[in-house]
């Protein structure tokens, strides 16, 4: 809960103190831990009065959310997967993703740091990992009032990258370098299902980072990849993954999305497909709509490249901007662009990061393929 939505603030209380939320009639309603140095200043866990908040409980949920995994899919031991997706599992403020025998834990609450300890020794108890990549970014350090963090836990780290396995390509991932937690994993099977619409195709991957839509595509069958991303770090290691899998007709081009894309159109270029997977655009609610024009702006450049009949693969992983929001801006560039767009699939990301009714946000990957006429 914000700040604002209280009628104490709880200024006085020390980080991750546990407290119960009242009404204003004194009536129980829910026990949370409070963080006065931070706009969210109580993250709520139990609704349930005679439940504490301690050590067993994040024992009990972190279990859940591993068993609610092999719901979905067995366990792969070389393969990478999300164990805890924060509010999604009943944590609200952690996020720990798997890559192979090593874990990225990402603690976004300075609350919960207080059982960081306890949290990472039964992770590492349920998951047999031993090497775990412990980090507070400095964004959220900021916004929680408290310290960066990045470190391995009890020192044990791995012997240079992570090798993991990936839509059958060996890949490899910098815990200490990487994006949060490592990668990008709930894209993964959308990178598999986009790969069938471009067999033989040639194809444009915007914002590719280390290939990933790209890479995949280019094993199943495109016919030529071209894949930009701004980050000359994230495109190196796209191509060292494409050479360490034989994977061939991919080039890596560096240069932000939008003036890239223009200078594309300018020359007269056409492409058979295109897949745009931007970085958020909307942080905040105050950055919806220029997320959106930001949204039409990259969209309606990515339609200028198509042939008629091609395919585009657009991504919005904006929690803020609502799946409806994001379709209606296709609708308003195929009105201006006057280009019929028909939408074939309408995906979310793999099912280990799950959505929480109760909490919207966890809402947040849109990835829609259409067919541009």
């Amino acid at each position: 809960m914000h700040a604002h939505a209280l009628a104490e603030a709880g200024d006085q209380l020390e980080i991750g103190q546990v407290v119960d939320l009242l009404d204003h009639d004194g009536n129980w309603i829910a026990r949370g831990i409070i963080n006065p140095n931070s706009r969210l200043r109580l993250r709520l866990y139990s609704f349930d009065a005679a439940q504490k908040i301690d050590e067993d409980l994040w024992r009990e949920r972190l279990r859940g959310a591993i068993q609610r995994r092999r719901l979905q899919e067995e366990f792969q031991p070389e393969h990478a997967e999300r164990l805890v997706f924060s509010e999604s599992d009943l944590i609200s403020g952690l996020i720990v993703d798997r890559y192979a025998n090593c874990l990225g834990v990402q603690f976004t609450s300075g609350a919960l740091w207080r059982w960081h300890e306890s949290i990472l020794e039964e992770l590492r108890s349920v998951t047999g990992c031993e090497s775990i990549m412990v980090r507070i970014d400095e964004k959220t350090a900021k916004h929680e009032g408290i310290e960066p963090v990045e470190f391995w836990y009890q020192d044990r780290a791995p012997e240079g990258r992570v090798q993991y396995t990936q839509n059958d390509l060996q890949l490899s991932v910098d815990l200490c370098a990487g994006q949060k937690t490592g990668s990008y994993l709930d894209q993964r099977l959308n990178h598999l299902t986009a790969a069938q619409y471009f067999s033989g195709r040639k194809i444009l991957d915007v914002c590719c980072y280390t290939g990933g839509f790209g890479l995949v595509a280019a094993k199943q069958g495109a016919k030529q990849v071209t894949s930009i991303d701004s980050s000359r770090a994230a495109l190196e290691e796209g191509k060292r993954a494409a050479e360490r899998n034989g994977v061939t007709g991919i080039q890596f081009v560096e240069g932000d999305c939008f003036d890239t894309l223009k200078a594309l159109v300018e020359s007269g270029e056409k492409f058979e497909g295109a897949i745009l997977d931007p970085p958020r655009f909307a942080g905040s609610r105050h950055q919806i709509d220029r997320a959106l024009r930001a949204y039409a702006k990259l969209n309606s450049l990515a339609i200028d490249l198509l042939s008629p009949g091609g395919i585009l693969v657009t991504c919005s992983c904006s929690g803020r901007v609502s799946r409806s929001d994001f379709l209606n801006m296709l609708m308003d560039v195929a009105k201006r662009k006057r280009r019929d767009l028909i939408m074939l699939e309408n995906r979310g990301p793999a099912p280990d990061h799950p959505v929480s009714i109760s909490c919207p946000e966890s809402d947040y990957l849109k990835c829609v393929i259409l067919q541009v006429g």
